[in-house]
């Protein structure tokens, strides 16, 4: 029997494309102390006046007519100062000013005020006249010195409210305090842990702490606490393998989440969606150290010389697998690896393929009525071949699930020989191409016909085979819903009633 293994390649690094265009730059102004000049009435001005003291701002209000509210400004500062003048402003009042407002109602006093505001050097805002404005005011949640500022550009200033409310649910209020902390304290993290990743680690612990804590003000005795933790945990370089999911971003887990922000260095596989990638810190290294299809593979012991290299130079290691890297992920020979250098090593598990093909098709891998057991195969050993050591008369009864993980290039020959021990030609069988993702592609068949199916649907991407009887139950589901928005000539009215297992080309549901 020829081989099937490609030929080799060697691990890259790969970079990401950048951020996406952004409407604006989201940047945060120090006006601590500085002086800031607001010229006008309308009626933002005194909301306005008060925002900028409450940075810190003294801020001097010239309006020769003031409302109500904004006489009524300079008493209800919670920092800063606002003086009013009542009077015009001129071009010598600008002297001086970091910042500057104007809320003239009328179009040319603005433009005026904004060309002579920028002859002064200062920033400047124009209330309602975007057009005018050097930066504009967006939403804003205050948990200062936590602060969290919403855009959308004057498109849609209800929706950005909203966005505003809904931060407000989500942050506790305590996290003023523990932010206030974090100000208190840097000084003293930074003279005590040298090291870049020995602060960093300080800094997740604190973090930590925080969410698990955050109605209650920290103390003295949790920044002791924390260093004394800090100071016992491991120093050095250490591999936390990481389960991506079969492909959707919002089935990573909170724990997989944590491992890619703090990540130095992340070696990924081709099979993860690169939308997981976004979730890494900026200045985090990726390399891409996986394979495409049948196509040029790393080896394994490039892999794993790789990751034991990086960790033993200090840097915290992300392996970064699609679906759980405990099955059929490589997983064992990496920890192994790991453990024979003496470099620390933990998984975090991910949602497998299996999981995730059958929860965006709405059915029950082990239903009651239908399984009696749920087992995981491969579908090929390390020559890229059929395996010889699979339990077939495992694989031949219909009441158990099969899932059969990396199936495209054995399907064939695997079914073939399932049925000729003894698994029933019309078992139900469906492939499942990019579990999860918005181009996921279902082919539905039998255990006699799959196969067949698979290669005329000229499906690609990352493949899960399913078997059994509980695929044909929850299978029947998918169809008879799909059916109802389908074209005329995808499900025909013979497959609809047919008692047997259905059978289609199309796309999921994911």
């Amino acid at each position: 029997m020829s081989t099937l293994m490609s030929s080799p390649r060697l691990p890259r690094e790969t970079r990401s494309s950048g951020l996406e265009p952004l409407a604006v730059l989201p940047v945060f102004v120090t006006l601590q102390g500085r002086r800031a000049v607001l010229a006008g009435a309308n009626g933002g001005a005194a909301w306005k006046a008060k925002l900028l003291a409450a940075a810190g701002a003294h801020v001097d209000v010239f309006a020769p007519e003031p409302t109500d509210e904004l006489r009524a400004a300079p008493a209800e500062t919670v920092a800063g100062r606002i003086v009013l003048h009542e009077r015009d402003w001129n071009p010598a009042d600008l002297d001086g000013a970091a910042f500057a407002i104007t809320a003239h109602e009328d179009e040319e006093e603005c433009a005026g005020f904004v060309a002579a505001a920028r002859q002064a050097g200062a920033i400047v805002n124009a209330i309602d006249r975007p057009h005018l404005c050097d930066v504009s005011f967006g939403a804003i949640v205050n948990r200062s010195p936590l602060v969290v500022g919403i855009s959308t550009e004057g498109a849609a200033p209800v929706f950005g409210q909203t966005v505003r409310a809904r931060i407000e649910a989500m942050l506790p209020a305590g996290f003023k305090a523990w932010v206030a902390a974090a100000r208190d304290w840097r000084a003293t993290v930074g003279a005590r842990y040298q090291a870049f990743a020995e602060r960093r680690a300080f800094w997740e612990r604190f973090t930590d702490r925080a969410f698990a804590e955050p109605d209650r003000a920290p103390r003295r005795a949790d920044l002791d606490d924390l260093m004394a933790e800090t100071d016992a945990g491991p120093r050095g370089g250490s591999v936390v393998l990481v389960g991506a999911g079969p492909g959707d971003a919002e089935l990573l887990t909170l724990k997989a989440l944590r491992a890619l922000r703090s990540a130095d260095v992340i070696l990924y596989d081709d099979l993860v969606a690169p939308e997981i990638l976004d979730y890494a810190r900026r200045e985090a290294r990726t390399m891409l150290v996986g394979k495409t299809g049948h196509g040029p593979s790393c080896r394994q012991d490039d892999i794993n010389a790789l990751m034991v290299s990086l960790a033993r130079s200090g840097k915290r290691v992300v392996r970064l697998k699609a679906g759980d890297p405990l099955v059929f992920g490589r997983a064992g020979e990496e920890i192994e690896a790991c453990r024979a250098a003496g470099i620390p090593v933990s998984v975090v598990p991910g949602v497998t393929a299996a999981q995730g093909a059958a929860a965006s098709l709405g059915f029950s891998l082990t239903h009651r009525d239908a399984a009696r057991r749920l087992q995981y195969v491969t579908g090929h050993d390390r020559r890229g071949a059929l395996p010889d050591d699979l339990n077939w008369a495992a694989l031949s009864e219909p009441s158990v699930t099969t899932v059969i993980y990396m199936p495209k290039r054995t399907l064939g020959a695997l079914l073939a020989r399932a049925v000729a021990g003894g698994l029933p030609p019309g078992t139900p069988a469906l492939a499942v191409f990019n579990a999860t993702r918005p181009e996921q592609v279902v082919v539905q068949g039998s255990a006699a016909t799959l196969a067949d199916r698979v290669a005329a649907s000229g499906a690609e991407g990352p493949a899960i085979v399913m078997v059994g009887d509980a695929v044909g139950r929850g299978a029947r589901a998918v169809i008879d819903e799909a059916a109802a928005f389908l074209p005329a000539d995808t499900v025909s009215d013979d497959t609809r009633a047919a008692p047997e297992p259905l059978s289609r080309v199309g796309e999921g549901q994911g």
